[in-house]
């Protein structure tokens, strides 16, 4: 069995918060938006479908676990969840609290030219809040 690695590009614009059964959950470092990505744990996968049944079942648990503690610590009108994959080929899913008053509303954060990153004290306030509020569901 292959060993699981994370991408040089999701290593170098995310930071690490919890180990779930399947996924790795980091955050984004754009404080525009609260914004976790789920990385499956899992060697080569590009696509969901290729995950074993069990596996997607679970994928689909952890992306509604992300989004409400998103929603209950953000009060955010809308949780985006987006599988893309154009430019990092490794099976990553975005879950992203938006709000009506953010600049990029009502289109995508891909591509909107909105991206400022979390200074250090910012980015471990935000993980600790989160991993407080992942404890709470």
């Amino acid at each position: 069995m292959m060993m699981f690695h994370l991408h040089d590009r999701l290593q170098a614009d995310t930071a690490p918060i919890a180990e779930w059964p399947l996924c790795r959950v980091l955050l984004m470092d754009n404080r525009v938006w609260p914004w976790l990505i789920l990385v499956p744990a899992r060697h080569g996968l590009t696509e969901i479908h290729q995950l074993p049944r069990e596996d997607q079942h679970r994928l689909v648990d952890e992306i509604a676990l992300a989004s409400r503690t998103l929603e209950t610590l953000f009060a955010p009108d809308k949780i985006n969840v987006g599988a893309l994959g154009n430019l990092v080929p490794q099976l990553h899913i975005h879950v992203i609290a938006r709000s009506r008053t953010d600049p990029a509303w009502p289109g995508p954060v891909w591509g909107s030219g909105f991206a400022e990153r979390h200074s250090p004290e910012e980015r471990n306030t935000l993980i600790r809040k989160i991993e407080e509020g992942l404890r709470q569901k």
